[in-house]
């Protein structure tokens, strides 16, 4: 069972999109419902002014409050059925009216916004035991051809301490050896060492250039 606190960590709302998405506005914020289980639910989120989210869920025909989908040790096709349903909706308002702030760096929110502007893509993130790495890939084969990640200093072996914004790239082999300058770019964290390389967002690397490298790794993407 998803925590709506645990979905939402790290977002932020674009209240600009809770209309188009489907949300009523009311005096204590917006309100959104939609059916559930072939109309034997309905599910209510509410959001208010100051950015609670809460959501629950009515069976249509008792008119009460059904709760068994919250319940973890709750089991069976139906409850699956409810749960899945319930989560498939909240995860669709995140998606649609918040937006992740994982990445606090200029440089990190400026290539997402490169992205999103040139190539429709929004950042995914893929595992829960790492919710500050996202990865941006391909829409017509699903290749990654970025990598955005929040990552120690000291695991790119900078003797500084604090975290940086860091985004992995493809780039041809024959040149990585003279971009890799232990300073601003290194070889791919967590990725073959042959095919990519790091770049620190941190300014120390023009932005037109981290612009410019993302273009050519999404071309290399697309083998």
């Amino acid at each position: 069972m998803v925590n709506i606190d645990d979905l939402l960590k790290n977002h932020t709302i674009k209240t600009e999109q809770f209309i188009p998405f489907g949300f009523h506005e009311n005096e204590s914020g917006y309100t959104y419902s939609t059916n559930l289980v072939d109309g034997q639910f309905e599910m209510i989120v509410a959001i208010t002014r100051e950015g609670k989210v809460s959501a629950k869920v009515i069976d249509v025909s008792l008119r009460e409050s059904y709760i068994l989908h919250r319940v973890p040790t709750a089991s069976g096709s139906f409850v699956g059925r409810v749960r899945e349903e319930y989560e498939n909706v909240l995860t669709a308002i995140i998606k649609n009216c918040f937006e992740s702030d994982v990445f606090k760096s200029k440089g990190a929110k400026q290539v997402i916004q490169y992205i999103r502007e040139k190539y429709q893509d929004e950042p995914q993130f893929l595992w829960k035991r790492f919710p500050e790495n996202a990865i941006f890939r391909r829409q017509d084969n699903a290749k990654w051809y970025a990598a955005l990640l929040v990552l120690q200093k000291k695991k790119l072996g900078l003797e500084t301490d604090g975290t940086i914004d860091i985004i992995d790239l493809r780039v041809k082999p024959e040149e990585i050896d003279s971009l890799v300058d232990g300073k601003s770019y290194f070889p791919g964290y967590h990725m073959n060492k042959k095919h990519w390389i790091t770049i620190c967002l941190d300014g120390s690397v023009s932005i037109e250039e981290v612009f410019l490298r993302i273009d050519k790794s999404f071309v290399l993407a697309i083998k």
